[in-house]
Formats: structure tokens, sequence, C-alpha cells
């Protein structure tokens, strides 16, 4: 569906920054607010910046349309990562491309393009992933993007690498993310750019070095990542919990596994992440051959209690 025009400026032309002061408030509670009940705010959010594109003109709306794009986007992350509703986001994110287009911002297509990447990288088509990512690293060369995003590119492209089966492939893209970040280019990142630092790189890095046969070097990197992480990161703790617990399994060592998966569960009783949720479902799978352990059964007992089994079924 295309954007509306704006034919005549009925707002006033302030619109489009009391529109983005709004989104600074969403952008921060993304990490905090549980996504069932962020998403509807979000999604009316960004229903009420569409009506007011057909009511701004010049400048006023080219600023209005910037925030918009950076609302769908946030909307069609908490679809992605927290709702598991990959067909709702690939939706979104068109929409998100397309504001950002009208405001000619070339690093927030990046960063779209980038997200919608995810979606067949998390498929297992490399092919369509690698496709998505060429096209964020040509909007990127359109802008002026600072070392982080560069970075970040990397870590995206790693992770659809390390999903579709090509983790020494991931690691090398790490590599050069972390060599990126040392170089420090100097220019600032976005205001919205707020999803990634050293620290979220080193927790991509960890469950690539896992996903590539290197539990030791994972644990060590995951471990790391887990003492310096922000206490606010509550999903993100999960996700990386949940990784440090595949590693004792990999490492064969049920009962680490449980005690990580049962801190992961506390987490997500705070904030629910499908994401962080994913990794313990794995972690459980990949705990068969220890099914009859007593540590095992107790995860079960948590795992599939009232409350986390109908989070579950209600996501």
């Amino acid at each position: 569906m295309p954007l509306p025009r704006g034919s005549t400026a009925v707002q006033p032309p302030t619109a489009g920054t009391d529109f983005a002061t709004i989104n600074a408030a969403y952008r921060r509670l993304y990490f905090t607010v549980q996504p069932a009940q962020l998403h509807p705010a979000v999604v009316e959010h960004t229903r009420l910046g569409t009506q007011l594109l057909a009511e701004t003109t010049g400048v006023p709306r080219r600023i209005l349309a910037a925030a918009l794009a950076e609302s769908l986007l946030l909307a069609g992350r908490i679809e992605f990562f927290d709702l598991q509703q990959p067909e709702e986001a690939d939706a979104t994110y068109v929409r998100a491309l397309q504001a950002a287009g009208e405001a000619d911002d070339p690093l927030m297509g990046s960063a779209i393009l980038a997200h919608a990447a995810f979606i067949p990288g998390w498929g297992g088509d490399r092919e369509k992933a690698a496709e998505r990512m060429r096209a964020a690293r040509t909007y990127m060369r359109r802008g002026q993007p600072s070392g982080e995003f560069l970075a970040w590119l990397d870590a995206v492209e790693a992770e659809c690498e390390t999903m579709c089966g090509h983790a020494k492939e991931a690691l090398r893209l790490i590599n050069h993310a972390e060599t990126v970040l040392s170089e420090n280019s100097g220019q600032p990142s976005p205001e919205w750019f707020n999803w990634f630092s050293p620290t979220r790189l080193a927790a991509f890095k960890g469950n690539t070095q896992l996903k590539a046969g290197q539990p030791a070097q994972a644990k060590a990197t995951l471990r790391a990542v887990l003492e310096t992480i922000g206490a606010e990161s509550t999903k993100q703790r999960s996700v990386i919990l949940g990784d440090l617990a595949a590693v004792a399994v990999a490492q064969k060592n049920p009962e680490e596994a449980c005690a990580y998966a049962d801190q992961a569960l506390d987490q997500l009783s705070t904030a629910w992440y499908a994401t962080g949720m994913d990794r313990i479902t794995e972690v459980r799978r990949s705990l068969q051959p220890w099914a009859d352990t007593e540590c095992v059964r107790r995860l079960d007992d948590r795992l599939y209690g009232w409350e986390t089994t109908l989070s579950t079924l209600r996501r």
C-alpha cells in the first residue's frame, strides 16, 4: 500500500519532531515492556504517522517520514524477534522502507534491509539473505555510517551465515566487525541505532563459536558478555544464558546446562522474548539423552509449568 500524498499542510511544522519524540520513548520501552503490550501501541503509533503524512508537506513531511520509518522498523522488530511473526514483519519492513524512501534516509533504509535479511537467513535461505544484505550495504554507502553501524552489518550477515550452516564465514565477518570497531571512524551513530554495541557483537560471536564447534571459546566469550551486559538488557540476557546452556550440552554437562536454562527462564518471566525461548527449547531437545536425570526433570517442571506453557501457546 503506497504512502498517502501530502496535499495540504494541515499539521503544524512541528508534527514530525513531535512524532519522533514519542518514538524515543518507545525505543527505550522496547527493552523492558512485554512485547504483547508494546506492539499494539507501536502499531497504532505507525497508523497515526501514516495519517499525518497526508496532512504535511515539504521539510516537515520528510522529518515525519523518517520518524515513521523508525516506528515501523520497531514494529517489525517486535513482530520478528519477540512474537515470531516473520511474514508480518516482512510486510512491515516493506512499509518502513517506503517511509525511509519518502524521507530519503539511506541509513534507515540500510537498517531496514538488514533487518529484513534476518527473515530468510533464519529460514536457511542463504541466497535471499545475501541479496538483502547486498542491498543494505548499497544503501549504507549512500549515507555516512558510523563504525558501529558498519560492524552491525557484519554481525547481521554473520548471524545469517551461521543460521545457514556457514559458521566459518560468519567468524570471518565477526573478526572484521571487531577490527572496524577498534578503528573507530569517529562518525556518530543515528539516535535510533540503539540495539548494537561491542558487547552485543561479542554475544553474536559466542553463538557463532558454538555453532562452529568451538564450545570452550564460546563459553569464555559468552561468560564475559554476561558479566558486562547491562541489567536493563533482560531479553538479551535470556539469549546469552540459553547459549551458555547449549555450550554446557556440547560439553556433556547436563547439570550446568539446566542451571543456565533455569536462569534464562527467570529472565523470560520478567520480559518475554521469543528468540530467548527458542534457545531454551532447543537446549531441552538436545538434553533428551539425559531426560531421566533429576536436573532435566526439574527443568521440565519449570519449562512446562502453567505460566510458561500458556505464554508459549499464546504466542
